[in-house]
């Protein structure tokens, strides 16, 4: 990470409160911040979700993974899920070395409308002050937060398929080795974006999913979840052609229904659409998978379509694209029976020829079976007939057309 020059810089602190009627939104022009050749862009991003128990004069570590370079960090903290408020004393972002530890000199202070100190309310986030200096592409920072007190309700990200760890009591935040860190958690802790401005043309792409985006049946600390994929052939693109990509996949979640409470698979992609994707700075187009789970609980194509219109709809009333991801194989899983597999089928005939979407990943077509098109490849099942392996998910990352991800 070539983070230079860093100073600190007063920026405003951005408090948005989420409330029962969701965010609003923020317009795309309204995005780009920087200069004339620049705009803020969203290089990771996470969806909030509930980690049970609670946490106390502790620090969390997390790792994230940036997608496009730029300059300019902000990080976005989120308390959207608590019940009181969150107050941090210490944020301290640097480069991962290995596992906990951080490479040495590389880890810099985080400040909040020109403080160290942030409280955040219930329901609401908070982005710091910005990091001068530039931050390079497929990288790995850590993001370390000392808790202040004791936390109700915790915002997090649940299987998150990377390691974050948590300290042993007290401020542990500017430590670079990883000697406090005695506790592993497969759980991003209030981290929801990282924020960077890039060259105009870059834009981001969210994509919006249940497990099989969060990428579950992956390798753990090795990025191979297939949004990491289709980040790294981006990364290898000419500039003009690049995009950020921001994973916002909640294990279990579905289309319709369902409420963030511990232990759930978080508020449903209607429910969490303007907060978890619309919100995010230099989202421009919205790829959504997601419908496996809505099945499984009993949903009819009908219902199921009627929920995927509302997200076009949203998302084109607030001047975005959104690309309809096929639904994976699922036979030999916990979930097939013929009459859920029609329902499947169906769905994807919409996705593929509706119209309705900007476009179409065909991820179906990348991971079935030839010889049964109702189930995964032999060679990318995870193992549990549902969710892709590293190859499946290599297989995913590979199928998208990269320019047709971007919004025209």
């Amino acid at each position: 990470m070539t983070f230079t020059a860093w100073r600190r810089v007063g920026a405003s602190l951005l408090v948005t409160a989420v409330g029962a009627a969701g965010l609003v939104a923020a317009a795309p022009d309204e995005m780009a911040t920087g200069g004339a050749g620049s705009g803020l862009v969203t290089t990771w991003g996470a969806a909030d979700d509930i980690a049970g128990g609670s946490l106390s004069d502790m620090t969390v570590r997390n790792v994230l993974r940036t997608s496009v370079g730029g300059k300019d960090l902000r990080i976005r903290i989120s308390n959207a899920n608590g019940d009181q408020p969150l107050v941090s004393d210490s944020v301290y972002v640097g480069r991962q070395d290995s596992g906990a530890s951080v490479v040495p000199g590389s880890s810099r202070r985080l400040t909040f409308s020109g403080s160290t100190t942030v409280t955040i309310p219930p329901g609401a986030m908070a982005i710091s002050d910005p990091l001068p200096g530039t931050v390079p592409a497929l990288t790995s920072l850590t993001v370390s937060l000392h808790v202040v007190g004791t936390t109700g309700v915790i915002t997090a990200h649940n299987r998150a398929m990377q390691h974050s760890y948590k300290s042993t009591s007290g401020d542990h935040a500017a430590d670079e080795s990883s000697t406090a860190y005695q506790t592993e958690s497969s759980a991003w802790y209030f981290l929801n974006a990282a924020i960077v401005e890039a060259p105009r043309p870059v834009e981001t792409v969210a994509t919006l999913g249940d497990s099989i985006t969060s990428s579950v049946g992956t390798t753990i600390d090795t990025n191979r979840r297939w949004p990491d994929i289709l980040a790294a052939r981006y990364a290898k693109l000419p500039e003009p052609r690049r995009l950020a990509i921001s994973n916002e996949g909640i294990s279990g979640n579905r289309v319709l229904g369902g409420i963030a409470k511990a232990g759930s698979a978080g508020a449903s992609a209607l429910a969490r659409l303007d907060k978890d994707v619309l919100t995010k700075p230099g989202v421009r187009t919205v790829l959504v998978l997601e419908g496996i789970n809505d099945i499984y609980a009993g949903a009819t194509t009908g219902q199921l379509l009627a929920g995927y219109r509302q997200l076009i709809a949203r998302v084109h009333a607030s001047g975005r694209c959104i690309v309809g991801g096929t639904l994976t194989p699922m036979g030999s899983s916990f979930v097939y029976t013929p009459e859920k597999e029609a329902i499947r089928q169906a769905v994807n005939t919409f996705i593929r020829t509706s119209g309705e979407f900007d476009g179409v990943a065909d991820f179906d077509a990348a991971t079935r079976d030839p010889a049964d098109p109702s189930r995964l490849a032999a060679a990318y099942d995870g193992g549990d007939g549902l969710h892709p392996n590293d190859a499946g998910n290599q297989a995913m990352g590979d199928a998208p057309n990269l320019d047709s991800l971007r919004c025209k």
